[in-house]
């Protein structure tokens, strides 16, 4: 069954996130991800969206997220976006 996982991000330096996406996306496509969405105008239909950019990238399952996000190469990629975003994360499987 497929799974989602979804960025939503405020970004304070785009060349050093760009480095991050950069080191990022090799990984994420080394675990089964692909993308799904990015930069995609949010068309609100009920409720409030914040305008915060959103990236949406689907995997095999949960546990490809999982492995993905618990990886030891995950972990100084991780640290090339401390300090220069913001962001809330959320994985949840499909149907």
């Amino acid at each position: 069954m497929p799974a989602y996982f979804i960025v939503q991000s405020t970004i304070t330096d785009e060349a050093q996130y760009q480095k991050y996406v950069q080191s990022v996306v090799p990984l994420i496509t080394k675990f089964g991800g692909k993308l799904g969405a990015r930069g995609a105008k949010v068309e609100v239909l009920e409720g409030q969206h914040d305008q915060r950019q959103v990236v949406m990238f689907e995997f095999p399952d949960i546990k490809a997220i999982e492995g993905f996000w618990n990886s030891p190469d995950y972990v100084p990629i991780k640290k090339l976006r401390q300090g220069i975003a913001t962001m809330n994360i959320w994985a949840f499987p499909g149907v």
